[in-house]
């Protein structure tokens, strides 16, 4: 006989100490390393960029730490049945416009008002975006194994997806700080106060979206691209704020079930059919 896995009772929301305690110390551990080695460290990785192999896994800490978090309570099935949640691919069609269009007009709309929309195109000969957009799919939406795969769920077994949504959403911001003190990072030329606006609402969307894809994990990497892609001219700090005022739309429409305890998604695996 099969045995199945226990998709509730192995993982509580006391699981978020761990998760939280390994994403942090990773980051942030590697971050001050990062500060306190900058030379030493430079000789060996190279100077600092978003292709640097440290920030590289600075980045991937969540991922790393949701998806041990789930071999370890689940073991590799239930590792199978997580990952499954990248097929989870349908989704009102209004998401799939804001995906597709809405997230494009926020960058282009936020880099008109800065007076950046008319920037020559960042790439040259063009097919050196090939490589960006490639590094742009495989390094902040792994994030999302970590903060939508994990952390949300077991946040929406005690909040409305709202308060689970801004609850992420201020740790995600948080958990950015070091990008903002070391030099070479995008994050470093910009201000802070409508960064953390703008990855608040991002969490806030993301939450809506989440919740109407049944938990998938595929629809939150793709938007999570669509916030990084490379293509985009600078908006900042125009798009956070863009961002924001779209999250306030979202919730504004999408209220009932927003501030409505039980209505999210709280499994951590694939439900079974």
């Amino acid at each position: 006989m099969q045995k199945k896995i226990n998709t509730q009772s192995n993982m509580t929301t006391k699981t978020l100490i761990p998760f939280l305690a390994l994403t942090f110390g990773l980051t942030w551990g590697i971050a001050a390393i990062l500060i306190l080695f900058t030379d030493q460290l430079g000789a060996i990785f190279g100077e600092m960029s978003i292709g640097n192999p440290l920030f590289i896994l600075a980045v991937y800490s969540p991922g790393f730490a949701g998806t041990f978090l789930v071999w370890r309570h689940y073991g590799l099935k239930g590792l199978g049945s997580f990952f499954r949640r990248l097929t989870l691919w349908r989704v009102s069609w209004w998401w799939l416009l804001f995906v597709i269009l809405g997230i494009p007009a926020i960058m282009y709309v936020g880099a008109a008002v800065k007076g950046t929309i008319s920037d020559p195109f960042p790439f040259s000969p063009w097919y050196q975006v090939l490589p960006a957009l490639a590094l742009a799919l495989f390094l902040g939406p792994i994030e999302e194994f970590g903060w939508r795969g994990l952390a949300l769920p077991l946040l929406q077994r005690k909040f409305a997806p709202f308060w689970a949504g801004l609850i992420s959403g201020i740790i995600w911001a948080v958990w950015h700080i070091p990008a903002f003190l070391i030099g070479g990072t995008p994050q470093s030329a910009w201000s802070f106060a409508p960064y953390f606006a703008g990855v608040t609402a991002a969490s806030i969307v993301l939450t809506a979206l989440f919740n109407d894809s049944r938990g998938s994990l595929l629809i939150a990497v793709l938007i999570h691209f669509q916030m990084n892609n490379p293509i985009w001219p600078d908006a900042q700090p125009w798009d956070n704020l863009l961002l924001a005022t779209a999250a306030v739309i979202m919730v504004w429409f999408k209220r009932r079930t927003m501030f409505q305890r039980g209505s999210g998604i709280t499994d951590i695996l694939m439900l079974e059919r």
